[in-house]
């Protein structure tokens, strides 16, 4: 694997099929990220939204090495409902589970973590 290279979930299911042992840990993390808004109501003016991006970061050991896959599972807006929130947590669970399922039938071993459970540092 090149030093540079940008990996994919499927590098790792790959190889892992191919005999390779690889483990992996899971950091959950919410970024906050500003949107710029142009409208053309204000004649162009651009406003600001603050989002937020839930997203995973896989940490592969592969021969020793450590390559990182960072995934987006969701994004929403800080001015959203908390009904919108736990919605935006749990389809991001439910893509994890696809992920983890891919990961555990390539036999990569990792502990499951989901975002609904470490909501204290989640919520804006």
């Amino acid at each position: 694997m090149e030093k540079n290279e940008v990996f994919r979930l499927e590098h790792f299911t790959a190889l892992a099929k191919e005999g390779q042992h690889i483990e992996a840990t899971i950091d959950l993390k919410r970024q906050i990220v500003t949107k710029k808004v142009y409208s053309e109501e204000t004649q162009g003016v651009k406003s600001e939204a603050e989002m937020y991006l839930l997203l995973a970061e896989f940490n592969f050991k592969v021969e020793g090495e450590i390559k990182k896959v960072s995934k987006v599972y969701v994004y929403g807006t800080s001015e959203e409902s908390m009904d919108s929130t736990n919605q935006n947590l749990r389809f991001a669970d439910e893509r994890l589970k696809v992920d983890y399922a891919r990961l555990r039938n390539a036999h990569i071993t990792f502990e499951e973590r989901y975002f609904s459970m470490d909501t204290k540092n989640l919520y804006i």
